[in-house]
């Protein structure tokens, strides 16, 4: 996406994606932004929701002085000397000031970074058979060697055309796509055309920072058309709200500038290496120059998956909610001897751990790493990073060794790791919302892209605790909804409809879009019975319902009663779950809902 925002809960940072404009207003004044690409042309206003992330359109001035690459590494930055000449120009409310560094402009590192021109159609999730009006924007991207560009992925987010122009170029290049990384806001592009390689060299990536570590960020921020520098120092490392992906990776926070225009532009250190990608800021009217980036270990994770597996697969975990350990006396009460390991509070049903832990199990340890009573584990030599960082390191499918504590018995336990699969999904897979049209009543699954655009507020209080607090128990699993009627003689008295869950057809219990399909191809009753939740009940004639949809199609200038996903064979589920009254928690699936920091999903 061109652009978002993240929203708080509390101190801590909850970051959803929305395609809300720059004019919605917050609940929180701290928010946590995706460093936006620069909106040429704005979709249309959006209805603003609580996890909605709003879009970060404001240019903010300098008020630090730059330092060059090559620089000195003292507080103030090293002096300029006669052999230095002015590069830049820094103006704030203030005053102006001139940035000075070592003849950065003709390093040819700065000529491997490009500008990215992106025109999106964003889908209609309240009509899903439409899309949203077309707009564009622009963003960075750097060059990482064969025939390959690296970007953030909402700056391509819904793509339908992507170009990119070299420095100092006046010619566009098309782009296609390769990957996306929803989770880690990484994207794959390649350009064909061999005149556009032509006399390049890719970026080498360099090894993770050390906190104080001068950073330069390059991109094309707005502010002008030329490729621009900031510089700064790194603030802190540690695992961070992703707000584009809803996910916890590592990430390295900056306080060089970032600003719109910057996504996806590369962070060097002092040897012109690169060591992370820019990819948001955080605003709250406490803090300042906070700026966060991709580091190159998630950058190496993201290109191995897809040159493993020639696609992006994700990144995985182990499906559990765990409290920590820090009260001597629960940890007396759960027989663990020292001040170490985690306690399982929940397990979700579709997580390979599943099999191997169960609800008050203590982890000490994940691989022969011993786990803190703070859900910590040891980083480097000196430091502690939390326990996620430990399984965004493996890969979908690898096996991981626990080291438990079960009934004040030590043993241990392998399992599988695999991305999460939630039961109301961040991010619609193949960008088009799956519908389909019953005599003029629309059923889709429920998303979070839908409850944005909808309003949280329309949604009710039962529909929004589902989408909150509920885990799939079987692989495939949606909550579909009914999103509106579209009136017609055949549904008469059913108009007021709208986003309610239908729970069976014909007393079968629906699992999904998809299967809910089939049961109405399948049908051979006189009537078709829907069963909602709140005990509501919507009874259809089969063949009038069947005759009554050319008639809706047309008048709404419809061109299919179903998404073309949905025209496939029907797969029947063999490992279903039966649910149970533990499925619907006490706590939220996300950490970005979490309300207390003692609790938090690995």
């Amino acid at each position: 996406m061109a652009c978002v925002a993240a929203l708080l809960a509390s101190p801590a940072l909850l970051p959803f994606p929305s395609t809300a404009s720059s004019t919605a207003s917050a609940s929180c004044s701290c928010r946590l932004r995706l460093c936006p690409a620069v909106v040429a042309r704005a979709p249309r206003q959006q209805p603003r929701g609580r996890r909605a992330l709003r879009r970060f359109d404001e240019v903010e001035g300098v008020s630090k002085k730059r330092r060059g690459i090559g620089g000195g590494s003292g507080a103030g930055g090293s002096q300029p000397s006669s052999s230095r000449r002015d590069r830049g120009l820094a103006v704030d409310s203030k005053e102006s000031q001139v940035a000075d560094f070592d003849d950065l402009e003709e390093d040819k590192f700065l000529n491997a970074v490009v500008k990215v021109y992106c025109t999106h159609i964003a889908p209609d999730y309240g009509l899903p058979w439409q899309k949203q009006r077309q707009h564009s924007s622009s963003g960075s991207a750097f060059m990482i060697g064969d025939g390959k560009l690296l970007t953030n992925a909402h700056c391509v987010e819904h793509d339908t055309q992507v170009k990119v122009k070299r420095r100092g170029d006046d010619k566009k290049y098309i782009a296609k796509v390769l990957a996306r990384g929803t989770e880690c806001d990484l994207a794959l592009l390649s350009v064909e055309n061999e005149e556009f390689w032509r006399g390049t060299e890719a970026l080498h990536f360099g090894r993770l920072p050390c906190l104080q570590d001068s950073v330069t960020v390059v991109g094309y921020p707005l502010g002008g058309d030329t490729i621009s520098v900031t510089k700064g120092v790194v603030s802190r490392i540690e695992v961070t709200p992703y707000a584009h992906g809803t996910s916890d990776l590592l990430g390295i926070q900056i306080d060089a500038a970032i600003n719109p225009g910057n996504s996806g532009g590369p962070a060097f250190n002092e040897q012109g290496e690169c060591i992370g990608v820019a990819f948001q800021v955080y605003r709250s009217d406490e803090a300042e120059n906070i700026g966060y980036v991709i580091p190159t270990t998630v950058v190496s994770h993201f290109l191995n998956d897809y040159q493993k597996n020639g696609k992006y697969t994700g990144f995985p975990c182990l499906g559990v909610l765990l409290q920590k350990l820090e009260n001597p006396a629960l940890r007396e009460s759960l027989k663990v001897p020292s001040s170490e390991g985690v306690l399982v509070r929940r397990v979700e049903p579709t997580a390979p751990a599943s099999s191997v832990l169960r609800k008050g199990d203590v982890i000490v340890s994940f691989d022969g790493i011993a786990v803190g009573c703070e859900a910590t584990v040891l980083f480097r030599s000196t430091e502690r990073i939390a326990f996620r960082y430990l399984t965004s390191q493996k890969y979908a499918g690898d096996i991981a060794q626990l080291g438990i504590i079960r009934d004040g018995n030590s043993m241990k336990v392998q399992t599988i790791l695999q991305p999460r699969k939630h039961l109301v999904p961040f991010h619609v897979e193949g960008g088009q919302p799956s519908y389909l049209i019953v005599a003029g009543l629309v059923f889709t699954p429920l998303t979070e892209p839908f409850i944005e655009e909808e309003c949280e507020d329309t949604l009710g209080l039962k529909l929004l605790a589902k989408a909150r607090y509920s885990l799939a128990t079987f692989e495939g699993e949606q909550i579909v909804i009914i999103s509106q009627v579209l009136a017609h003689e055949v549904n008469i008295g059913y108009e007021h409809m709208g986003n309610q869950q239908v729970m069976k057809l014909n007393g079968t219990t629906i699992k999904n879009i998809h299967h809910l399909a089939h049961l109405v191809d399948t049908c051979k009753d006189k009537f078709l019975t829907f069963e909602f939740e709140d005990d509501f009940l919507v009874v259809l004639h089969r063949e009038e319902a069947a005759a009554a949809s050319s008639d809706i199609l047309k008048e709404h200038a419809i061109p299919s009663i179903r998404s073309s996903d949905l025209s496939e064979p029907y797969v029947e589920t063999k490992n279903d779950i039966q649910k149970t009254s533990e499925d619907f928690g006490e706590s939220p699936v996300t950490n970005f809902e979490m309300g207390i920091d003692c609790l938090l999903w690995a």
